[in-house]
């Protein structure tokens, strides 16, 4: 009988709290407005973040460091280099580029070049061989630099080692973006969280005083705190809702159009196809989360609002 009781209480305060926000739409525009700018922002900031990393994974898996051998180098001699490389914990894979690999990836990378393809075919292959290292972390070189410029190593290349610095840059300028981006994106949602709650704050607590005589006919016939309070925190969590539901569809509406517009093309360091399967293969995940968020931005503005102000009002 109580469970029944409850169901009903409830459901009375659900249908108080949905006409509440009906009531109030005009007030609550501002409040859904702002809090759709914060949950757009938070959003951006994920799908910007996993881009950006993405896009780091990538050219980092292209960066290595070319060793070219002499000619003169015997076996023997090259396969312990290969190995005193591989021992080294800065060097996370070392592969042999043979002569004739070389001449063959020289012949692909130019075959819209007919000029060099034929000096080069004029000519007993000058390409060296070459061991093409790829480093455990690209930021942290040194060591292989150190080991490769030694004397004794030194004695075995025909060429300066290359170090892919043009890659290595633009390593550094995307992680400084991501580090940007994310900082901006957490003041960002701070901010505008902050004014979130705060319009929200302020619509609720209109609403208390523009139904103080009839919240204290409330209270007078034995209504709970609870039961009074119920309905504004439910016309909060609607403000969440809907401003969840508009924020994804603004984000895919964006993120359809940047399909459109730049195909599997990117956008400066922003990876406009990646983003778009990232954000369509988490759907829903997204949701779930620009949902969650609203919800308890608005309910813990509720909370705050009628904790204020409800018993004051109500005293009156």
């Amino acid at each position: 009988m109580r469970i029944r009781h409850n169901l009903i209480i409830f459901r009375r305060i659900i249908k108080a709290g949905i006409l509440n926000f009906i009531r109030n739409a005009w007030l609550g525009l501002a409040a859904i407005a702002v809090m759709v700018i914060t949950l757009t922002i938070i959003l951006f900031s994920i799908i910007a973040n996993s881009t950006f990393n993405y896009t780091i994974t990538q050219i980092t898996d292209k960066i290595d460091i070319s060793v070219y051998l002499k000619d003169s180098v015997g076996v023997k001699d090259r396969d312990q280099l290969i190995e005193d490389l591989e021992n080294l914990d800065s060097v996370k894979e070392v592969n042999y580029v043979s002569k004739d690999e070389a001449l063959e990836r020289y012949k692909e990378q130019n075959k819209g070049n007919l000029d060099l393809l034929l000096a080069i075919s004029q000519t007993d292959n000058p390409l060296p061989a070459s061991l093409q290292l790829k480093p455990t972390d690209p930021n942290n070189i040194e060591p292989i630099r150190q080991f490769l410029e030694s004397e004794e190593i030194k004695e075995l290349q025909s060429d300066e080692t290359s170090y892919s610095g043009d890659r290595k840059t633009a390593i550094d300028k995307i992680t400084n973006a991501t580090s940007f981006i994310g900082r901006a994106g957490v003041v960002g949602v701070l901010v505008f969280a902050f004014i979130s709650m705060l319009i929200i704050f302020n619509t609720i607590q209109m609403a208390i005083f523009n139904r103080r005589s009839e919240l204290t006919i409330m209270r007078l016939l034995g209504a709970s705190t609870n039961y009074i309070r119920g309905p504004f925190i439910v016309e909060s969590v609607l403000y969440g809702i809907v401003s969840g539901v508009i924020s994804i569809a603004i984000v895919n509406v964006l993120f359809s159009v940047s399909a459109k517009a730049f195909g599997a093309s990117s956008l400066g360091i922003l990876d406009i196809e990646f983003a778009n399967v990232y954000f369509a293969d988490n759907f829903w995940r997204f949701l779930g989360l620009q949902l969650g968020v609203g919800i308890l931005i608005g309910s813990i503005s509720a909370l705050i609002a009628t904790r204020r102000y409800l018993k004051f009002k109500t005293s009156k």
